[in-house]
C-alpha cells in the first residue's frame, strides 16, 4: 500500500527555520502532485504548498517569502524549507499525494511543529 511517511517536526523558537521531508513509497512519483498541509487546534486543514511533477509551485499567502516546496524525484521525496517561523505556524504538517485519477490522494501520518519560545 501507499505510504507516505513525514518527518523534521520540532519545537523550535520564533525566528527559527526547520526542515520537513517526507518520502514516498509504492507510487509513480512523478506522476503525483505532492503538497504540504497543516492543521492548528481548532482549525481547518489548510494547503500550505504544493508542487507538480515539473515544479509549478503553489504557496498559501500566509507562507510566500518565508517557506520553500521541493522535491527530488530519483529519491521520492519532497521538502519543505521553513524559514522565519512564528507562532502561528504551529500546526501537525501533513504530506499528501495527488494523482490523476479522484482515487488516487493519499496522507502522511503528520508531523508536529511548534513555535515558540
Amino acid at each position: 500500500q501507499v505510504q507516505l511517511v513525514e518527518s523534521g517536526g520540532d519545537l523550535v523558537q520564533p525566528g527559527g527555520s526547520l526542515r520537513l521531508s517526507c518520502a514516498a513509497s509504492r507510487i509513480i512519483f512523478s506522476m503525483y502532485i505532492m503538497g504540504w498541509y497543516r492543521q492548528a487546534p481548532g482549525k481547518q486543514r489548510e494547503l500550505v504548498a504544493d508542487i507538480t511533477s515539473g515544479s509549478s509551485i503553489n504557496y498559501a499567502d500566509s507562507v510566500k517569502g518565508r517557506f520553500t516546496i521541493s522535491r527530488d524525484n530519483a529519491k521520492n521525496t519532497v521538502y519543505l524549507q521553513m524559514n522565519s517561523l512564528k507562532p502561528e505556524d504551529t500546526a501537525v504538517y501533513y504530506c499528501n499525494a495527488r494523482g490523476p485519477r479522484r482515487v488516487d490522494n493519499y496522507w502522511g501520518q503528520g508531523t508536529q511543529v511548534t513555535v515558540s519560545s
